[in-house]
């Protein structure tokens, strides 16, 4: 089962964790129109700052993601650099996994994340004693920039589903 953006509802799911947590004045936003879902607002690196990011529980997703073989996401974006991210149970709270990508500006494409391709991190820091994804065991899905550019920026979501 995809996650799509035909419901406007989806938009209230979703939640901004940004740099504000530790000083920073990073701002971003989730909004769902035109069947679409927008990562969208503005990295600042003022104050020790410079990541924006947004999370997700995946109610209602996660039956179909723990028989998944990876996360496949149909996006388009702006020239900067994603992170896809995945809060697990069996890593620490500061921690998550991580796949980085750079969509096409000016078309829709769909990129594929088998789960091998995620590493776990833990503020920013490469954690090599984590243990692999464990489907089953993500309990939040999110998307993160923190490309050390500060500026406008806006990833658009077509849809984000299991690969089988």
């Amino acid at each position: 089962m995809a996650l799509t953006f035909d419901n406007p509802n989806e938009q209230q799911r979703w939640y901004a964790v940004d740099d504000g947590v530790m000083g920073g004045v990073s701002q971003s936003t989730f909004s769902v129109a035109d069947s679409e879902g927008r990562f969208h607002g503005e990295v600042s690196l003022e104050n020790g700052g410079g990541f924006a990011s947004v999370r997700r529980e995946p109610n209602g997703f996660e039956p179909t993601l723990a028989d998944a073989l990876g996360i496949a996401l149909t996006v388009r974006g702006d020239g900067r650099t994603y992170q896809l991210r995945l809060k697990s149970t069996s890593l620490g709270n500061a921690s998550a996994y991580r796949v980085k990508f750079t969509p096409a500006q000016d078309e829709w494409e769909t990129l594929h994340f088998p789960w091998p391709a995620f590493e776990a991190v833990r503020r920013g820091t490469l954690l090599s004693d984590a243990p692999a994804v464990t489907p089953s065991e993500i309990h939040q899905i999110g998307f993160l920039i923190a490309d050390r550019t500060a500026g406008p920026f806006c990833l658009q979501i077509k849809r984000i589903e299991p690969m089988g």
